[in-house]
Order: C-alpha cells, then sequence, then structure tokens
C-alpha cells in the first residue's frame, strides 16, 4: 500500500481539466455571481492556472472590480505573483485601473512586490497618475 505522502498525483480527466479551465475563463469574462458561487462552495480562492495566473490576477487584469472585491473578501492573496513576476496590483496599474487598484492597496497589497511590480510598471510605461494614486495611499498607513 503506497503512502500517502509519496503517492504520486493523479491525472485529471479531460472533463476536469475543462472544468478547471472554465474557472479561469469566468474570472477573463467578469463572470462574478457564477465564480464567487463555485468558490464558496469550495473551489480554493487562490487557484493558479499554469502560467501562476490566479483568479484574482485575471480579474484585475480584466478590469472586473466587483469580482476582485469578491475575492478579497474571500481571502485571495493580494501578494501572490504568477510565473512572470506579475500581481494583481501590477496588473491593475498596467490597466489604469483606479478602483481595482485602491481595492488591492486596501486590502494590503505590496507595490514593491516582484519583478514587474505596480512601480516597475508605473516606471516603464509612464504612469505617472497611478504613481500619485500608490503614494497618496502608501503615505496615509
Amino acid at each position: 500500500m503506497a503512502d500517502e505522502t509519496t503517492a504520486e498525483p493523479t491525472e485529471l480527466t479531460d472533463e476536469q481539466l475543462e472544468f478547471l479551465n472554465s474557472l479561469f475563463d469566468r474570472a477573463r469574462n467578469g463572470q462574478t455571481d457564477e465564480l464567487l458561487g463555485l468558490i464558496d462552495q469550495g473551489i480554493p480562492v487562490n487557484l493558479t492556472n499554469a502560467q501562476g495566473d490566479t483568479l484574482l490576477i485575471l480579474a484585475a487584469y480584466n478590469d472586473h472590480a466587483d469580482l476582485a472585491l469578491g475575492l478579497i473578501q474571500r481571502e485571495a492573496d493580494v501578494d501572490r505573483l504568477n510565473d512572470r513576476g506579475q500581481g494583481a496590483l501590477s496588473c491593475a496599474v498596467f490597466r489604469q485601473n483606479q478602483q481595482i487598484t485602491s481595492l488591492l492597496l486596501e486590502a494590503g497589497a505590496d507595490p514593491h512586490l516582484g519583478e514587474q511590480s505596480a512601480y516597475a510598471v508605473i516606471d516603464i510605461f509612464g504612469l505617472d497618475s497611478m504613481r500619485s494614486l500608490i503614494d497618496q495611499y502608501v503615505q496615509e498607513i
């Protein structure tokens, strides 16, 4: 009998993979109620895809503020980075989405975190208004 700690990972079926991929599509498409309902039923809020993107990263990149808020309220890791060193905050800054940027900062997201941190994105793309927003928040805490 195999020890549970050394057992080989179980291969997922095509149907299971399709379901998991659909969760990331829901995040990209802003299907807030549907996705949050599935998380409330037990889907991990910090689920990542093959590139390390979380549901929160995808929601932030695709400008879905209600979904981002719902994920944050369900304790999504606001500082989780994908395989390219990007987090939800750097995505929100890149998209110049002030609402999501503010939500993430209020939830404790670190603007210095990652190879492509929020401040690095600001510097690369000259996003001075986003720098002002982050600097204003950082000064308040």
